[in-house]
């Protein structure tokens, strides 16, 4: 389940024909995978996210308000990485990617010692 549809995708990258839309799906694919990973959610999380289920990260369950809030920042967190996937994708830096994405979500990761 996408947290972003492909035409939220295609409009986010300014891209108006259907000829990339192939890649864009993949590259939209790999932004939510990451974003799950960075963030440490599971798969069950992530699909709660998207399908407006209730919530539950780390056995809380969340509010609407968390839940807005949450969806918000997760939303922003795949659009910032699909974006530099598409721009950069024949020379991206992943390394600086994760650490951005780190940054983004750090109110979302669990912390492990």
């Amino acid at each position: 389940m996408s947290l972003i549809t492909t035409e939220e995708a295609k409009a986010y990258l300014r891209v108006d024909s259907s000829m990339d839309d192939g890649l864009i799906d993949s590259l939209l694919h790999s932004a939510e995978k990451l974003s799950c990973d960075v963030a440490r959610m599971s798969a069950a999380e992530w699909n709660a996210v998207c399908t407006d289920e209730t919530i539950t990260i780390r056995s809380k369950e969340l509010d609407e308000a968390e839940t807005a809030q949450l969806k918000v920042l997760l939303k922003a967190s795949v659009f910032y990485c699909l974006g530099y996937l598409y721009e950069h994708r024949e020379e991206a830096d992943h390394h600086d990617l994760v650490m951005t994405l780190r940054n983004l979500l750090s109110s979302v990761r669990e912390g492990v010692f």
